[in-house]
């Protein structure tokens, strides 16, 4: 069996928030229109993989809570939807582009964990995606170090 592996998933607090996860307990992660993240939720995750939800594009940036993988992988429906803003007219059923899978809550942090925070420790983290200079990925690895330094830094 693989070993385990865990992530980091971006969502703008005002479309998709740790709240309305916790609310809806399990999500599609649609809308993903990257390819380097897409293969990520294809090729590597698995369920019940750990997944730290960032806030980004907000007052302040920065890890809120834990999720985890809920599904395997399956095509993304906003693709194919003409009223998505995620419509591909080049995607078709029998071959779709892009793929998703769905999130579930597991908890919210007592605090948010900042990007500010997690930079003044950028030497601490090593190689992290989330800090390399001009990531924009809303999926990214985190190395299981990684994963626990930040959940300590809660």
């Amino acid at each position: 069996m693989a070993a385990m592996k865990h992530w980091l998933m971006k969502s703008e607090p005002d479309d998709f928030s740790i709240d309305a996860l916790e609310r809806v307990r399990t999500e599609p992660w649609s809308g993903v229109r990257n390819y380097q993240a897409r293969n990520f939720m294809l090729k590597d995750m698995k369920v019940g993989d750990p997944i730290l939800f960032y806030h980004s594009n907000c007052a302040v940036p920065g890890v809120v809570g834990i999720a985890e993988v809920a599904s395997t992988p399956y095509p993304d429906p906003t693709q194919f939807d003409p009223k998505s803003d995620y419509h591909d007219a080049a995607s078709r059923p029998e071959e779709p582009r892009w793929w998703l899978v769905d999130v579930g809550f597991k908890r919210k942090f007592k605090r948010t964990v900042s990007l500010e925070e997690l930079k003044a420790q950028a030497e601490a983290f090593g190689d992290f995606a989330l800090l390399r200079r001009g990531n924009r990925l809303s999926v990214l690895p985190v190395t299981p170090a990684q994963y626990k330094r930040i959940l300590s830094m809660e």
